[in-house]
């Protein structure tokens, strides 16, 4: 469920974006989820307790950081090794963070999740027809230092969710959403573009914030009751769906090596599932 709500958010904020900065978009769509939260969350039910809200707090800060390093370095830099790049930290960072916490998957596993780190690449990949040309952004240091940063902070996302305890219901993930916005908001105020989007793009910000509070909520969920080395890799496969909207609804043409990247987190998938 994150990594299709994450893939499916992508495909509507991508689109969106093609109207309105991706900045000014998130500007709405985050408290906007922070809203949904803290209307589903007594429903929910949970403690509150300091340190989920203080993990769910980190989480925030984290892909509020992220979101901002990644738009840039989309921005400034070559999509065709922005995004596999940042894909591959996201998944990797967190599978080496539990390993060295003491985890152990077993060997079918580890294969799986070598298998999804491909798959992550190689569907992240844009293709050549997409961005070939003079005009091609330059993958330069300063895009780079954004995009690794950008990785490792979504990465951390991942392991502050992690580190919620169960029992304590959706609160975390609302005090999640409330320091993204925080951040979001800084950071348009900083460079001077907080400026409400165009009406025309409120029925995909109302979607993407639904999806949102549906994929972090699930990998929270998810979290809670996995280990983080074999949860990550799978949430980190969130580009096939993303892909896979592009190529139904959009009619664009895949690779072949985008192909076989989503037969390959198909089958990641399943030897993880096996053997969790």
């Amino acid at each position: 469920m994150a990594a299709v709500g994450y893939g499916v958010s992508d495909f509507l904020g991508g689109v969106a974006s093609r109207q309105v900065a991706a900045l000014r978009f998130v500007l709405v769509s985050y408290p906007l989820s922070l809203l949904m939260v803290l209307a589903v969350a007594p429903l929910v039910g949970g403690g509150v307790t300091a340190g989920s809200l203080g993990w769910g707090a980190a989480a925030g800060v984290a892909g509020g950081v992220a979101i901002w390093w990644f738009y840039l370095a989309l921005a400034a830099g070559p999509m065709s090794v922005v995004s596999p790049l940042t894909a591959v930290l996201v998944a990797g960072i967190p599978v080496l963070v539990g390993i060295a916490t003491g985890e152990r998957p077993g060997a079918v596993a580890y294969a799986g999740i070598a298998i999804a780190l491909v798959a992550v690449v190689l569907v992240s990949r844009e293709s050549k027809e997409s961005v070939a040309g003079d005009a091609q952004p330059r993958f330069t240091a300063n895009v780079a230092w954004l995009t690794v940063g950008s990785g490792v902070a979504f990465a951390l996302m991942f392991v502050a969710l992690h580190r919620v305890p169960e029992g304590t219901g959706l609160w975390p993930l609302g005090m999640s959403r409330l320091t993204a916005t925080l951040v979001v908001w800084a950071v348009a105020m900083g460079m001077r573009q907080l400026i409400r989007p165009p009406g025309r793009v409120y029925p995909h910000i109302v979607a993407v914030a639904v999806l949102d509070v549906i994929a972090n909520g699930a990998l929270m969920f998810a979290f809670q009751g996995g280990m983080l080395s074999l949860v990550s890799v799978i949430g980190a496969l969130y580009p096939a769906a993303t892909v896979l909207l592009a190529m139904i609804v959009l009619g664009e043409r895949i690779g072949r090596g985008q192909m076989a990247g989503m037969v390959l987190a198909l089958t990641a998938v399943g030897m993880i599932t096996a053997a969790a």
